[in-house]
């Protein structure tokens, strides 16, 4: 059948679906009671993708969207965020859209009525239950169903075939398209980088203060995303005073402009070429970001990344940073013995150096400290009045004073704490 015939749109990752449609499409007429448990099979592959993904509308539509925003090959990797494309590649794919267009526009009536099965048309129609899709956020569900209502309206191959580029050049193709988060998983199959589907939507302005700091990582991630030099960051200083949340923020501000963030593990340093041999030839910019660094002096997973960021033979990709958050401005413990030259150490200043020659390789640092009183009080009045918490100020104040006397000190995320108290008493 059709399918066979594609050129640059083949082996997809759940393109069995697609494989059993095709043959009842060809074959239904004479297929019997094996053709309609077969159309039974995929209707219930249907309804389980619309729990899954949360897709809604014509299911067959939001399937055959689902398989091309997701397919990553030499066109649709060319196209994610540059757009449209020269080259005899465009032939190719248009001779696959013009299949693709077959699919979309075939009517399922006659294979209904012949296999007695009137019951299909509830994958022609679905509502969904509004659970949400375990597989996407709810705008990019939304812009994929959509996206298949817009193939339906197309009205030649070659217009189907502008409305797929215009979605790879504004959100790009496949997993690294489709999400802004992503962690590390080792398995069986070697290092994968898997989405972080929940990441909050946490915004540089839902920090309180930190403006010099805050200035100084945007600065710098503007830099990288506009294509010219940047640097490795370090956010170091005080407990619960953003450096996270600062992170989060800049992965929610520029994932339109292509910034991707991948979070790494302590364990997980000795994958790092691995992960970066996947990433650099994407035409995103990835941030591999590493929260809560330090190194006690017998841990040496330090040595895989200082050789990741700046001494190994191969250079590190220009779509490629290092981002991380240390209570420790030198990341790795020191003791006054590396100082004096103690415990018999024959070199102690090969030591100490050895020990800062990692933060050296982070071009920007970022000092985070804890809020005064003063300042602390100014973040819970924002806060408050953010969230809509109208209690006066003086017993407001007075209640935080006390709160962060029991719980942690003075620091952004005690505030935010107090504030969560208050709106859990108000209910």
């Amino acid at each position: 059948m059709w399918e066979k015939e594609l050129m640059v749109y083949r082996d997809f990752k759940d393109g069995e679906l697609l494989h059993d449609m095709a043959w009842l499409m060809g074959h239904y007429g004479d297929g019997g009671e094996e053709a309609k448990a077969l159309l039974y099979d995929c209707m219930h592959r249907l309804l389980e993708m619309a729990g899954h993904h949360g897709f809604y509308g014509n299911l067959w539509h939001c399937y055959l969207t689902n398989l091309l925003v997701n397919n990553e090959n030499s066109y649709s990797m060319a196209c994610e965020i540059r757009g449209e494309v020269e080259g005899t590649i465009n032939r190719a794919v248009l001779h696959d859209i013009l299949i693709f267009k077959k699919f979309y526009d075939y009517d399922f009536k006659d294979m209904m009525r012949t296999l007695d099965m009137d019951c299909f048309s509830l994958a022609l129609s679905y509502e969904s239950c509004k659970q949400g899709s375990k597989v996407y956020n709810t705008r990019i569900c939304k812009r994929i169903c959509d996206l298949a209502v817009k193939f339906t309206q197309d009205h030649s191959p070659e217009e189907m075939k502008a409305t797929l580029t215009e979605f790879y050049r504004e959100y790009g193709v496949g997993k690294f398209g489709l999400h802004k988060a992503f962690r590390i998983v080792h398995d069986g199959q070697g290092v994968q980088i898997v989405p972080i589907l929940n990441i909050a939507h946490v915004r540089l302005d839902d920090l309180v203060g930190y403006e010099i700091p805050k200035k100084k990582l945007t600065d710098n991630t503007e830099a990288f995303v506009e294509g010219r030099k940047a640097n490795n960051c370090l956010l170091f200083g005080d407990a619960g005073t953003g450096k996270s949340s600062s992170i989060k923020a800049i992965a929610n501000e520029y994932y339109g402009k292509g910034l991707r963030i991948i979070e790494v593990y302590k364990h997980q340093f000795q994958d790092l070429n691995d992960v970066i041999a996947q990433i650099k030839n994407r035409n995103y910019k990835f941030i591999i970001y590493m929260d809560d660094l330090s190194f006690e002096e017998f841990e040496i997973e330090y040595k895989y990344l200082k050789a990741v960021i700046e001494g190994g033979l191969e250079k590190k990709p220009e779509n490629v940073l290092i981002y991380a958050t240390s209570n420790r401005r030198h990341l790795i413990k020191e003791t006054f013995a590396d100082k004096e030259g103690r415990r018999d150490q024959l070199h102690s200043s090969d030591t100490v150096q050895e020990k800062l020659s990692l933060v050296s390789r982070f071009g920007v640092t970022v000092f985070f400290c804890a809020p005064d009183k003063k300042q602390f009080q100014e973040i819970v009045r924002v806060l408050a009045q953010r969230h809509g918490i109208t209690m006066p100020e003086d017993e407001l104040l007075m209640e935080a004073n006390q709160w962060e006397l029991a719980h942690g000190g003075l620091s952004g995320r005690t505030a935010q704490q107090f504030v969560d108290y208050l709106l859990g008493k108000i209910g």
